[in-house]
Protein backbone atom coordinates (compact mmCIF):
# COMPACT_ATOMS: atom_id res chain seq x y z
CA UNK A 1 0.00 0.00 0.00
CA UNK A 2 1.23 3.70 -1.44
CA UNK A 3 1.45 5.79 2.17
CA UNK A 4 1.96 9.42 2.22
CA UNK A 5 3.12 10.39 5.94
CA UNK A 6 3.09 14.28 6.89
CA UNK A 7 4.91 15.75 9.93
CA UNK A 8 5.44 19.29 10.74
CA UNK A 9 8.42 18.34 12.99
CA UNK A 10 10.95 15.50 12.73
CA UNK A 11 11.00 13.52 15.84
CA UNK A 12 12.02 10.36 17.16
CA UNK A 13 8.36 8.94 16.64
CA UNK A 14 8.19 10.25 12.85
CA UNK A 15 11.35 8.04 12.46
CA UNK A 16 10.22 5.06 14.31
CA UNK A 17 7.19 5.05 12.36
CA UNK A 18 8.65 5.59 9.12
CA UNK A 19 10.71 2.26 9.45
CA UNK A 20 7.77 0.62 10.90
CA UNK A 21 5.56 1.15 7.48
CA UNK A 22 8.91 0.43 5.36
CA UNK A 23 8.32 -3.49 7.58
CA UNK A 24 5.67 -3.80 6.88
CA UNK A 25 5.55 -3.52 3.07
CA UNK A 26 4.33 0.39 2.46
CA UNK A 27 5.59 2.55 0.06
CA UNK A 28 6.40 5.85 2.27
CA UNK A 29 5.78 8.98 0.78
CA UNK A 30 7.30 11.17 3.15
CA UNK A 31 6.06 14.99 3.41
CA UNK A 32 8.16 17.36 6.21
CA UNK A 33 11.51 18.00 7.18
CA UNK A 34 14.41 15.72 7.50
CA UNK A 35 16.60 14.92 10.48
CA UNK A 36 17.73 18.17 12.01
CA UNK A 37 15.69 20.88 9.65
CA UNK A 38 13.36 23.40 11.28
CA UNK A 39 9.70 22.86 12.26
CA UNK A 40 7.44 23.32 9.00
CA UNK A 41 3.93 24.55 8.86
CA UNK A 42 1.35 22.00 9.74
CA UNK A 43 -1.83 23.12 7.72
CA UNK A 44 0.35 23.09 4.61
CA UNK A 45 2.83 19.81 5.52
CA UNK A 46 -0.36 18.00 6.17
CA UNK A 47 -2.79 19.59 3.06
CA UNK A 48 0.36 18.03 0.99
CA UNK A 49 -0.22 14.54 1.95
CA UNK A 50 -4.07 14.36 2.32
CA UNK A 51 -4.50 15.42 -0.96
CA UNK A 52 -2.67 12.46 -2.29
CA UNK A 53 -4.95 10.50 -1.13
CA UNK A 54 -7.68 12.47 -2.36
CA UNK A 55 -5.92 12.56 -5.93
CA UNK A 56 -5.40 8.68 -6.04
CA UNK A 57 -2.16 9.01 -5.73
CA UNK A 58 -1.44 7.57 -2.42
CA UNK A 59 -3.65 4.90 -0.90
CA UNK A 60 -4.14 6.68 2.68
CA UNK A 61 -2.39 8.96 4.98
CA UNK A 62 -0.56 9.04 8.07
CA UNK A 63 -0.36 12.68 9.21
CA UNK A 64 1.13 14.56 12.50
CA UNK A 65 1.39 17.10 14.35
CA UNK A 66 2.20 18.22 18.24
CA UNK A 67 -1.42 17.54 19.51
CA UNK A 68 -2.90 15.63 16.50
CA UNK A 69 -5.97 17.89 16.20
CA UNK A 70 -4.75 20.74 13.85
CA UNK A 71 -3.72 18.21 11.09
CA UNK A 72 -6.70 16.30 11.86
CA UNK A 73 -8.92 19.67 10.98
CA UNK A 74 -6.73 20.78 8.17
CA UNK A 75 -6.83 16.25 6.15
CA UNK A 76 -11.05 16.86 6.70
CA UNK A 77 -11.59 20.50 4.95
CA UNK A 78 -10.22 18.21 2.13
CA UNK A 79 -13.33 17.14 0.17
CA UNK A 80 -13.39 12.44 0.18
CA UNK A 81 -10.83 12.35 2.87
CA UNK A 82 -12.01 11.01 6.63
CA UNK A 83 -9.15 11.60 9.70
CA UNK A 84 -9.30 10.32 12.61
CA UNK A 85 -7.35 11.47 15.63
CA UNK A 86 -6.38 7.90 17.38
CA UNK A 87 -4.52 7.82 20.70
CA UNK A 88 -5.06 3.85 20.83
CA UNK A 89 -5.88 0.81 19.14
CA UNK A 90 -9.53 0.58 19.69
CA UNK A 91 -10.20 3.92 18.58
CA UNK A 92 -8.47 3.16 15.09
CA UNK A 93 -10.26 0.09 14.57
CA UNK A 94 -13.45 1.57 15.30
CA UNK A 95 -12.74 4.56 12.81
CA UNK A 96 -11.75 1.94 10.23
CA UNK A 97 -15.08 -0.19 10.85
CA UNK A 98 -17.95 2.50 11.46
CA UNK A 99 -16.29 5.75 9.91
CA UNK A 100 -14.16 4.36 6.60
CA UNK A 101 -11.54 6.79 7.84
CA UNK A 102 -8.72 6.72 4.94
CA UNK A 103 -6.05 9.53 6.94
CA UNK A 104 -4.75 8.26 10.54
CA UNK A 105 -4.08 11.19 12.41
CA UNK A 106 -1.28 11.30 15.52
CA UNK A 107 0.06 13.67 18.42
CA UNK A 108 3.45 13.30 18.29
CA UNK A 109 3.39 14.36 22.33
CA UNK A 110 0.88 11.80 23.18
CA UNK A 111 1.77 8.58 21.17
CA UNK A 112 3.83 6.29 23.04
CA UNK A 113 6.10 4.01 20.40
CA UNK A 114 4.38 0.73 21.92
CA UNK A 115 1.18 1.97 21.44
CA UNK A 116 1.64 3.37 17.98
CA UNK A 117 2.47 -0.48 16.92
CA UNK A 118 -0.62 -1.02 18.41
CA UNK A 119 -2.57 1.35 16.58
CA UNK A 120 -0.96 0.81 13.29
CA UNK A 121 -2.01 -3.38 13.69
CA UNK A 122 -5.22 -2.32 13.88
CA UNK A 123 -5.36 0.35 11.14
CA UNK A 124 -4.05 -2.07 8.57
CA UNK A 125 -5.72 -4.71 10.17
CA UNK A 126 -9.14 -3.82 10.05
CA UNK A 127 -11.52 -3.25 6.98
CA UNK A 128 -14.65 -0.94 6.43
CA UNK A 129 -17.59 -2.00 7.61
CA UNK A 130 -20.07 -3.19 4.08
CA UNK A 131 -23.47 -3.87 6.47
CA UNK A 132 -26.20 -1.70 4.65
CA UNK A 133 -26.37 0.67 7.65
CA UNK A 134 -23.28 1.43 7.95
CA UNK A 135 -23.05 2.05 4.10
CA UNK A 136 -26.10 4.45 4.67
CA UNK A 137 -23.86 6.65 7.25
CA UNK A 138 -21.34 6.70 4.64
CA UNK A 139 -23.30 7.82 1.95
CA UNK A 140 -24.83 10.67 4.29
CA UNK A 141 -21.51 11.62 5.44
CA UNK A 142 -20.50 12.31 1.36
CA UNK A 143 -23.61 13.97 0.98
CA UNK A 144 -23.45 16.57 3.62
CA UNK A 145 -19.44 16.56 2.47
CA UNK A 146 -21.18 17.90 -0.79
CA UNK A 147 -23.47 20.73 0.92
CA UNK A 148 -26.43 18.46 1.27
Amino acid sequence: MKIAVSTDERTHLVDVMLEELKKRGHEVVYFGPGEGEDPVDWPDITREAVEQVAQAEADEAIVMCWTGTGCTIVANKIPGIRAALCHDAETAKGARIWNHANVLALSLRATPEPILSEILDRWFDTPFSDDDWNLRQMERVREIEQGG
